[in-house]
């Protein structure tokens, strides 16, 4: 995986977050990071991938042609 490298704020503000939601998943170990030095970097195509992952799909309900039963 290749890309750019964001760092911890940047991330938070492509989740619209805090900076302290993604240093918890980091801590969590939830996502992989690149360790540059002593900062923490997170590539911009596994947060993408975090955020594909835990997208909700929407629940499509059939109606019935008469309407709901008593």
């Amino acid at each position: 995986m290749t890309g750019p490298l964001l760092t911890v704020d940047q991330a938070a503000e492509r989740l619209g977050t805090t900076a302290r939601f993604p240093r918890r998943l980091i801590a969590e170990r939830r996502i992989a990071f690149v360790k540059v030095g002593s900062d923490v970097r997170i590539k911009e195509s596994v947060l993408a991938a975090y955020i594909e992952g835990n997208t909700g799909q929407p629940i499509h309900h059939r109606h019935s042609r008469y309407g709901r039963s008593a």
